[in-house]
């Protein structure tokens, strides 16, 4: 089943996203590996594709995993909970209707 891992970042954490994002990617480019990965990216802080020092305000990631449970659990081990970018992060069931 599809999982949508949606997640907030905590204020003023841009440093932190930044030196964490080699691993983050590393695990993103991992699951597309393996043919699960549907699509992932950061919510930038203003309206630009480079948000530059604004930053980003979370990430969304929506992909295939056997349980909640596994999805969960890949969530919490996210280089972003680590490095304290995370303020908060929501795991939930998700139907892709379209395209």
């Amino acid at each position: 089943m599809l999982y949508a891992i949606i997640a907030q970042d905590k204020p003023d954490t841009l440093e932190q996203r930044l030196a964490a994002r080699p691993n983050h990617l590393a695990r993103l480019i991992a699951l597309k590996d393996a043919g699960h990965l549907v699509m992932a990216g950061p919510h930038p802080a203003i309206d630009s594709d480079d948000p530059g020092p604004a930053g980003f305000t979370g990430s969304l990631v929506i992909a295939e995993f056997a349980s909640l449970e596994d999805a969960q659990a890949w969530a919490n081990a996210d280089p972003y909970i680590e490095a304290g970018v995370y303020e908060q992060v929501t795991v939930k069931p998700y139907k892709k209707v379209l395209p």
